[in-house]
């Protein structure tokens, strides 16, 4: 040892432990890229009752993670494919008759 520079000791109480883990800051708390989060998404009403709901319904995977939004889809798929095949099913106004059929 040297008599020019002073022998100095830390003191027990200023070391500071190594976490054991990873250190989360607030901004890691606050915000997680996993975390279901609304994509506030406007949907405009068709008018058809059964469309609009199938519309809103796509609104529930807002709430879900993203392995849950699948079966979100599916169930909208379903709903508006039924939706079309009852379009399809209802009788419209008769067709107007060919310029070149005869009547009886």
């Amino acid at each position: 040892m040297s008599d020019s520079v002073p022998e100095t000791t830390v003191p027990v109480e200023a070391v500071v432990p190594e976490p054991d883990g990873p250190v989360e800051s607030e901004y890691d708390r606050e915000y997680d890229p996993a975390a279901p989060a609304p994509l506030n998404i406007p949907r405009t009403l068709t008018g058809n009752a059964d469309v609009d709901a199938q519309l809103e319904r796509l609104g529930d995977a807002d709430h879900l993670a993203t392995d849950g939004h699948i079966e979100v889809y599916e169930d909208v798929h379903r709903g508006l494919r039924d939706a079309l095949t009852a379009l399809d099913a209802r009788p419209g106004p008769p067709a107007p008759p060919r310029p070149n059929e005869h009547r009886s």
